[in-house]
Parts: structure tokens; C-alpha cells; sequence
């Protein structure tokens, strides 16, 4: 994914997923606002700890009108439930964007969006030309944002929450993957 956004922002000049880092993600629950993030904190690790291995495919590309190009991810019963439960048990917390109450969720990989305007035609031209096979990922962190900022994730792999400077560390990375590769 992260070659992808790179291949269109530089082949379009586009610079709406690249302006910071590139991370490749699934959004369960768009921006949101609380004054109760201990409770939201303790709400995400409760529901995070009753999964295990949550399956999911990258399946193809896709848009929403021409404002958005996308990876488009089928996902298992498992992550819609997943998604649902987390959504239910956090909601009465925050205050969130609109979009999260549409059914059924749209899970997606944003490959570029904000200021394709014009472009969408031609990057849509390649894009949609394209059938990858679908790839499967197993869910490996539910990250907490706080802004663009980590405040948590929680690694399903490692079976617990880990702090900011936990979740950006290159070694707990390490021993995640390798969990992962174990399974």
C-alpha cells in the first residue's frame, strides 16, 4: 500500500496521504472528541481482549465519488462484529463525525483523497484498470488517536495496550510480527 501512495502522489501530484508519514490504515471509527478518554481507553482494551485473529482481505480498488481512491477491504464477519461492538461500547463517549453511523461501514485504504479534484479522472484511469488479487492481512493493533497524535494501541498479538513510545517502537514491531509468523 505504502508504494501505491507513493506511485500516485508522485506520478499525480497529489500530496493528500503524504503530507506526513505514510502509514497505510483502516479507519473502525473516524475522528472523534472526548472528555472521557480514560473510560474510552479502558472500553477499547475490554472489547479488544474478547478477539483474536481478525481476518480481512485487500481486495481491489474503489472510490467515493471523486473526492476519494481507495483499496478496498472485504472484511470477515469477525471484523464488522469487531467493529460494531467497538463502536457501541465507545459511542455514548464521544462525539463523532457522521459517517460512522452509515451501514454498512465502508472499510477502506485510502490511496488519495483532499486534492486529487481534478486528477480523479486519470488516477481512476490507471486505478481502476487494475484487479490485484485480493491479499489477506490478519488485524494486528487498533490504534487511539488523539489528533494525528498515538495515544495507545492495542496489539493483538501481544495481547495487551501499549503506550505511545511502546507503539512506535521498532522492536515491539519485531515482536509482534514474530507472534504473528508463529500463528
Amino acid at each position: 500500500l505504502k508504494k501505491t501512495i507513493w506511485a500516485v502522489s508522485k506520478k499525480f501530484r497529489v500530496k493528500g496521504v503524504t503530507k506526513t508519514r505514510v502509514v497505510p490504515h483502516t479507519s473502525l471509527i473516524g475522528p472523534f472528541k472526548t472528555k472521557k478518554q480514560k473510560e474510552v481507553v479502558s472500553k477499547l482494551v475490554a472489547v479488544c481482549k474478547k478477539y483474536k485473529y481478525i481476518r480481512f482481505k485487500l481486495s481491489g480498488f474503489d472510490h467515493f465519488d471523486d473526492r476519494v481512491v481507495y483499496v478496498d477491504i472485504k472484511p470477515t464477519s469477525k471484523l464488522i462484529q469487531f467493529r460494531q461492538e467497538l463502536f457501541n461500547e465507545i459511542e455514548p463517549l464521544i462525539y463523532t463525525v457522521d459517517t460512522d453511523y452509515l451501514k454498512p461501514f465502508a472499510f477502506h485504504s485510502t490511496i488519495a483523497f483532499k486534492d486529487i479534484g481534478k486528477k480523479f479522472n486519470k488516477i481512476w484511469a490507471i486505478l481502476g484498470k487494475k484487479n490485484p488479487r485480493p491479499i489477506k492481512q490478519t488485524l494486528l493493533r487498533v490504534t487511539l488517536m488523539k489528533g494525528k497524535r498515538i495515544l495507545y494501541e492495542y496489539d493483538f498479538m501481544q495481547e495487551k495496550l501499549l503506550n505511545r513510545k511502546q507503539a512506535l517502537s521498532r522492536k515491539g514491531l519485531e515482536k509482534t510480527m514474530t507472534l504473528l509468523k508463529k500463528q
